[in-house]
């Protein structure tokens, strides 16, 4: 028994933090390996964090303790040679290999909040029957990592999910549409049409809504929502009142709150539109009407007798939908510039301003900054721990530097 002083004593003794208790494995007998050299760094962390979250075990290191693989936009070749490299600085194996398996086993076994079993279609080290779907399990995670033709196979699907993107913005969430866009973007770069929604599996930025979409589209050939969305009369004005010049989402919400619908109801407001919003207005159909390739490259003609005259020497380029092979639009833009501007900011603000499509462009500045830990804007490719700028002479250099495999401009329609 212990005297009143020592249990005073004790009673006193500050007690020291408990520990954060680790996430419980809840399949002791599963270890899963993320493969980091094309799944990215970021991707690869948010990925194991799900895993642990739903009680998977995840190795940060390859070792023989590993009994699942899970590989990213790897080819069955590719990944029996990279086990080999990793088998070579170990002792030897005390037993069965581990599995070799593409994101679809991982992306299913979360779906499924267990690991669900492992089916010869999984394997990478095994090619799937022919007799089934193309599966586009490798797809890249950004846009500017795959190259996305104008004309592809999946046009009524991403048109849908464009559609729903475009309400999105219109009710002010600018997540969710990016969301559907991205969704969108890759299913303009598969190289197959999609005919079963099996094909979906493995796709990033593949959510259940968009996934149920293209579900709706294959099984009816239209999607309920889509077309209460493209023929409602918010939609429709919204989308009117945003083509005109100078008006945003906001301003064409409030006029649609206040009960307008036409270009004549505006008109007769004129009293409290801004210059640039009656020059809008005035000139609508104007500015709405496409332009052809041919008007387009004639005027490229007559600007740059302009500029030459101006500024001996200086660039003129056709840029934005033409220059990735459009064959009309709605804007001709042009960027000019001059060799004297140096070439950091003027050719390097050359180079970004002719990437588009906007999604691409996006991307790409993304992939810059989550993968590479550089800055990619106007003024240059920038490394935030050098604080240098990285010297470009093209479009190429852009590529080569972030690593990237270079994409011409017909094959960034993202």
């Amino acid at each position: 028994m212990l005297s009143k002083r020592r249990r005073r004593a004790r009673a006193g003794t500050p007690r020291a933090p408990a520990a954060s208790p680790e996430p419980r494995a809840l399949f002791p007998g599963v270890a899963v390996y993320l493969a980091e050299p094309r799944m990215g760094r970021s991707r690869r962390a948010f990925l194991s964090r799900l895993a642990l979250a739903k009680g998977f075990r995840v190795l940060d290191a390859y070792s023989w303790e590993v009994t699942h693989v899970v590989m990213e936009q790897t080819s069955a070749t590719e990944a029996i040679c990279w086990q080999k490299r990793m088998a070579a600085a170990l002792p030897e194996c005390p037993g069965p290999r581990p599995a070799l398996l593409d994101i679809s086993w991982f992306t299913e076994s979360m779906a499924a909040g267990h690991p669900v079993p492992v089916e010869v279609r999984h394997r990478l080290e095994v090619a799937e029957p022919t007799e089934r779907p193309p599966s586009p399990a490798w797809m890249p995670a950004y846009a500017c990592q795959r190259p996305t033709p104008l004309t592809h196979h999946n046009a009524s699907f991403s048109e849908a999910l464009e559609t729903l993107a475009e309400a999105a913005v219109f009710e002010g969430s600018e997540g969710r549409s990016l969301s559907f866009r991205r969704a969108a973007s890759v299913l303009k770069a598969l190289p197959c049409a999609v005919t079963s929604l099996s094909q979906l599996q493995g796709l990033p930025h593949f959510g259940e809504h968009s996934s149920r979409v293209v579900q709706e589209l294959l099984e009816h050939g239209a999607c309920e929502e889509v077309e209460r969305i493209r023929y409602s009369e918010r939609h429709r004005t919204m989308k009117l009142f945003t083509q005109i010049f100078g008006v945003g989402v906001k301003t064409a919400n409030r006029w649609y709150q206040e009960g307008l619908r036409t270009l004549d109801e505006l008109r007769e407001q004129s009293q409290r539109l801004t210059q640039q919003q009656k020059a809008g207005i005035q000139h609508y159909h104007d500015l709405s009407t496409p332009v052809g390739r041919t008007e387009a490259e004639a005027l490229q003609k007559l600007v740059e007798e302009a500029v030459g005259q101006a500024l001996p020497g200086a660039t003129v380029t056709l840029t934005g939908g033409f220059r990735r092979g459009k064959l009309q639009g709605h804007d001709v833009d042009f960027l000019i510039t001059h060799p004297k501007e140096g070439q950091e900011v003027g050719l390097l603000s050359r180079v970004m301003n002719r990437l588009q499509s906007q999604l691409f462009e996006r991307e790409l500045r993304r992939f810059s900054r989550q993968e590479k830990g550089l800055w990619l804007n106007s003024h240059g490719l920038f490394d935030p721990e050098q604080k240098t700028f990285f010297h470009v002479t093209s479009e190429e250099d852009i590529f080569r530097h972030l690593g990237l495999k270079y994409l011409p401009p017909e094959q960034r329609n993202a």
